[in-house]
């Protein structure tokens, strides 16, 4: 798949220019390109302790983007996935190193170790105070002899840029690190394999599989496990988090990957929050993205004591635009809603045959959902189906609080029901449809004048007419057709969705954006769900 990369060959130093240009006058680089990629702080007087720290690239915003005031004094970028060379670890250990000291923070990677290792016996040698700590929070291999650096290194990052920050001296930060190298505790999962820039994705994880325990490196995890949900997947890391974790209060670190969404972020800290170690946590940091794997798409919970040194350190300043910053968990707050949007309840009443007939429609709606989205994905965003379907569901579930034996409250109450769990233009159209059929309905109107009264409304503050490319090409005549029987509004409703594909241009609702050549010969979603609707109900 094409990425957004000029040559495979300048990404990195490509990518730290654009880090480095963007700061603000924050940040610079030292002079040593192609083979020497340091990121360095700009306004850095060598009065305090230094940080280094870094390792291959693919981690962004790790570790360039944590180089700042009260974390990294310098970042050494190696190529993609692969750590940097002795010569340019020490280079970023001599630039920022003062009389204060240097510590070096070293992920536990082979040539990582190495490397650093190597650079700092160097800079010794140069005279300079100077050492080092490996972050091993990875739990995924217990019986590993050496456990991998994840992003539970950021919580040494913090906590000792934090101190060196407030003048601690080398000793004071070098053993507040190790101190947090031991507490934290780190976990991976993935839905599917990273895209390294140059080289064939592997494609090892099928579809509805996820990788438990993977590295940040694209490495295989320790298990793959078949993907039920987000919450059996958040289950099944907690669990192991849990198996490592004291009874103590915890901070969370939740790492997006690089490839997932922020909606799904969003779910995951969800679950965790209500997963087994739900109980013991006292802040969260994220969900973000601040230890990436490239494009994976998945994600990692770390955890540490929030011991109250831990905490105030975490939550010291740190002038950092990628740092998420550490905030307190709560229960969800809610505040009541304003005047005049309060639903007013109608009196609900049982009728077998209407509660039959809704139920048929919803059941129809629901069972069309992943048509009606293939279809949209072709004109549309791809949602139409999960719209329609989403409100059957939740007209499933109110069943038993409408006015089933009133058909003209029923009206109403749809539209009310419509208008709080239908999104989109589909929900507010339907609603208004609704709405206006039942006020018909209650001055006298027979039911079919009532839902042609409810169309003309709809019409009127929506701006589509037939011919416009919209679900009221099938409504409209199949409304006209169904003084003769649900069989010919079926057949109307039909006629008018396939109408729908020779039209060259919408002038109406979502596909009015789209170009005509996209649309050629595609059924209108709205308009082909109406059509299905009345088929189906013809049939029973």
């Amino acid at each position: 798949m094409t990425q957004f990369l000029n040559r495979k060959e300048d990404v990195v130093t490509e990518a730290v220019d654009g880090v480095v240009a963007a700061s603000g006058g924050k940040l610079a680089r030292l002079d040593g390109y192609p083979h020497i990629r340091v990121v360095v702080r700009n306004d850095w007087t060598k009065d305090r302790v230094a940080l280094v720290s870094g390792g291959g690239s693919g981690h962004e915003p790790a570790h360039a983007g944590f180089v700042g005031k009260g974390m990294l004094t310098a970042a050494v970028c190696g190529d993609v996935f692969a750590s940097p060379s002795v010569d340019a670890v020490l280079a970023g250990i001599l630039a920022v190193t003062g009389p204060a000291g240097c510590l070096v923070i070293v992920k536990n990677y082979t040539g990582d170790r190495l490397n650093f290792g190597l650079a700092v016996e160097r800079a010794r040698a140069f005279g300079h105070k100077v050492s080092m700590v490996i972050a091993d929070d990875d739990i995924a291999l217990p019986d590993l002899p050496q456990a991998r650096g994840l992003a539970g290194t950021l919580f040494v990052h913090k906590i000792a840029g934090a101190l060196a920050e407030q003048g601690a001296d080398l000793d004071a930060v070098t053993q507040a690190a190790e101190r947090v190298i031991v507490g934290a505790k780190s976990i991976g999962m993935s839905l599917d394999t990273c895209r390294v820039p140059g080289a064939a994705k592997e494609d090892r994880i099928p579809d509805g599989m996820a990788e438990l325990g993977l590295g940040i490196h694209g490495e295989a995890g320790v298990e793959q496990v078949r993907f039920e949900s987000a919450k059996a997947a958040v289950g099944a890391m907690c669990q192991k988090l849990s198996s490592v974790m004291a009874d103590d209060r915890y901070v969370v670190l939740l790492n997006n990957l690089g490839g997932t969404s922020m909606l799904e972020m969003g779910v995951l800290a969800h679950e965790v929050l209500r997963s087994s170690i739900g109980g013991k946590l006292e802040a969260m940091i994220g969900p973000a993205a601040m230890m990436t794997s490239l494009d994976m798409r998945g994600f990692s919970i770390s955890a540490l004591p929030a011991s109250a040194d831990n905490l105030r350190l975490l939550k010291a300043p740190a002038d950092i635009a990628a740092w998420p910053g550490v905030h307190g968990i709560s229960d969800v707050a809610m505040t009541p809603l304003p005047d005049g949007l309060k639903p007013i309840k109608p009196l609900p009443s049982e009728h077998a045959s209407t509660r039959a007939f809704l139920a048929k429609c919803c059941d129809i709606l629901i069972e069309a959902e992943t048509r009606l989205n293939a279809l949209d994905a072709k004109t549309g965003d791809g949602d139409t189906g999960s719209t329609l379907a989403g409100a059957a569901r939740a007209l499933l579930n109110r069943m038993d609080q409408l006015p089933l034996s009133d058909h003209t409250q029923l009206l109403r109450a749809l539209g009310q029901e419509l208008s709080q769990t239908m999104g989109g233009s589909s929900g507010v159209l339907l609603a208004i449809f609704f709405a206006a059929a039942g006020d018909a309905a209650s001055s006298g109107e027979p039911m079919g004048a009532a839902l042609k009264t409810g169309l003309a409304r709809m019409q009127e503050i929506g701006g589509a007419g037939p011919g416009d490319r919209t679900m009221v090409d099938a409504l409209a005549p199949a409304l006209e057709a169904l003084q003769n029987g649900l069989p010919a509004a079926a057949a109307a409703a039909r006629a008018g969705a396939q109408e729908t594909a020779t039209m060259a241009q919408a002038r109406a609702g979502r596909s009015a954006y789209i170009n005509a050549q996209q649309l050629e010969g595609n059924v209108d979603p709205g308009a082909e769900a109406v059509a299905v609707l009345f088929e189906h109900l013809a049939r029973r």
